[in-house]
């Protein structure tokens, strides 16, 4: 199946653009976590419509219930990446769906890793995009930190170059769902202290004082977000946000942003109506294409 619209991400950005294409009677294929930080807020006193304080779940949760109304379903599915051919290809843990339009509206995770001199070697033997960079170290010495799904993916990229690659989990729980690709890799559970080198990285020191060589460190911490997208993808970026027009769309036809992942003001207004904004925008886009076809 090819669907019209799929939205990445099921906060307020994307769910309101949903309602659109949906409404819009568009084959629409929702994917989030669930994982919103609007979940995390106890009282919102300043979005229109409520007299009084709501919390952030309760307004999830209407929405979500609104958008079943009209049909729509969210499948709790992680994405670690997005391709584009003459269609749009979303892949995620288990499957590939497909699509004429896509919208990003993944929020803007913060991502807090406490290593020393993580900031240092970006750029030196520190990536954030397999893609990108893969290819600088055939056959070298390589590792992913991260401790879900996404590095797991992100490893598997790396098999293109080399087999020497190993999951750096930096203390935290795994959490890997696809167990056939585990063997495929050494795991290494310690927490680390600190990445060390000279110009360029050349080891990690952990916690305990033990040290591991290493040509490079590619970050898949936790789930991919808005900006591990763009970067493999080429989409526009500016200070860890999506480049979007005033319609939502990015600098490649057919695929949207909106909400946090685009830098804005972070209010759930502007992501609502930046969402309706970009599923106004990607009917008119996929209607333009049946035109043509």
């Amino acid at each position: 199946m090819i669907y019209d619209a799929i939205i990445i991400g099921d906060g307020p950005a994307g769910i309101s653009a949903a309602l659109y294409t949906i409404r819009a009677n568009m084959k629409t294929l929702i994917l989030g976590l669930g994982d919103s930080v609007l979940k995390k807020a106890l009282k919102v006193e300043n979005y229109y419509g409520f007299s009084e304080p709501v919390s952030g779940e309760k307004l999830i949760n209407e929405g979500e219930a609104q958008l079943k109304r009209l049909g729509g379903v969210i499948l709790k599915e992680e994405v670690i990446g997005i391709e584009k051919e003459d269609v749009f290809h979303v892949k995620t843990v288990n499957n590939t769906y497909t699509a004429h339009s896509v919208l990003i509206a993944t929020g803007q995770k913060p991502v807090n890793i406490k290593i020393q001199n993580l900031k240092r070697f970006e750029g030196k033997g520190i990536s954030y995009c397999t893609t990108c960079d893969g290819f600088f170290y055939r056959g070298k010495k390589v590792g992913v930190l991260g401790f879900k799904d996404f590095a797991l993916h992100e490893a598997k990229e790396l098999l293109s170059f080399t087999d020497d690659i190993t999951i750096f989990t930096n203390g935290e729980k795994t959490d890997f769902t696809e167990e056939s690709l585990v063997g495929k890799f050494e795991i290494n559970k310690k927490l680390i202290s600190a990445f060390e080198g000279e110009e360029f990285i050349e080891k990690i020191v952990f916690e305990d004082g033990s040290e591991i060589p290493v040509d490079g460190i590619f970050i898949a911490y936790g789930t991919a977000s808005s900006i591990n997208f763009a970067l493999k993808m080429g989409i526009l970026t500016k200070e860890q946000a999506i480049v979007a027009n005033s319609n939502q769309e990015t600098n490649i036809p057919g695929l949207y942003a909106a909400g946090d992942c685009t830098g804005v003001f972070k209010q759930i207004a502007v992501a609502v109506g930046q969402g309706a904004i970009a599923g106004k925008n990607m009917i008119e886009y996929v209607r333009s294409l049946r035109k043509q076809g």
